[in-house]
């Protein structure tokens, strides 16, 4: 009997990793093979899992059909100043939510956690009128100051901050440490795994992001790579190896940063998961 369960274990983990990799490593194989495909190899039925020869040319082909570097500098600043804006509000915030008893405290945080049920699309049309009227439509602070602060990281950050023991707090304060030095010498190296994965999360929420760069903004001189890309499909029609090529380069990034981050997010997840 230990040995008939033994087994079904094995092959239940088995079918499980089968599935993890029919899930996530199949569409990315899809998406790079028909981003290396002839036109006649994409639309060919059955679809072929292979090709005969790589087109390269895909890949330049789609470089050239828009701005690819404007596209892509305006989403590296605003994916920047995000980035940035998170940090200057978000550690502070979680900082005095997690450390301080105050006045109206409770509700406050619970404000911040309801932010995280208001659907971004729910708020766009007030935010672009107030834009219009403030002047900074079609600028990249329009672009970065909505999402300078974040509910669900404020709560993560919380939480991973009032893990940190009261004893070392107390022997910094006695030894006449401030609180913005408590912050970043003490709280911030301990929570650099939960920082790393919210950091590699508003990277790709803002890298990728396309409804609000297209919504806020009348004109290309802000918009982001995403609304490149879609211009890409309209301007090419029917070339979907030359689109899927012109994605394939912007998840590269992604793809990039997620190698790099991986052993902090994996820590990130077991700390929070032990505590």
């Amino acid at each position: 009997m230990k040995i008939l369960g033994k087994s079904a274990s094995i092959l239940g983990k088995i079918l499980i990793s089968a599935l993890l990799i029919l899930i996530f490593v199949v569409p990315f194989y899809w998406m790079i093979l028909t981003a290396v495909k002839t036109l006649g190899e994409v639309v060919q039925f059955p679809p072929k899992f292979w090709t005969d020869a790589i087109q390269w040319h895909n890949f330049k082909d789609a470089f050239d059909a828009i701005d690819f570097l404007h596209y892509t500098k305006n989403s590296l600043v605003i994916t920047a100043g995000t980035l940035l804006g998170q940090a200057l509000f978000i550690l502070p915030a979680s900082y005095a939510f997690a450390r301080y008893d105050f006045k109206g405290k409770k509700l406050l945080f619970s404000i911040v956690l309801l932010t995280m049920m208001i659907p971004g699309q729910l708020i766009f049309l007030p935010v672009f009128v107030m834009y219009v009227k403030l002047g900074l439509l079609n600028s990249y602070i329009s672009l970065i100051i909505p999402f300078a602060a974040n509910g669900l990281a404020i709560f993560m950050l919380r939480q991973t901050f009032m893990q940190v023991p009261d004893s070392i707090l107390e022997a910094a304060r006695l030894d006449n440490a401030g609180e913005f030095k408590i912050i970043y010498s003490i709280m911030l190296p301990m929570a650099v795994p939960t920082i790393s994965t919210l950091a590699l999360f508003t990277f790709i929420t803002s890298w990728n992001s396309y409804f609000f760069p297209l919504a806020w903004t009348t004109t290309d001189a802000v918009r982001t790579l995403p609304v490149g890309i879609q211009q890409l499909q309209s301007s090419l029609g029917l070339n979907p190896q030359v689109v899927m090529a012109g994605v394939v380069l912007m998840v590269v990034p992604i793809l990039v940063i997620f190698v790099i981050a991986r052993k902090q997010i994996i820590k990130a997840f077991t700390y929070m998961g032990i505590k």
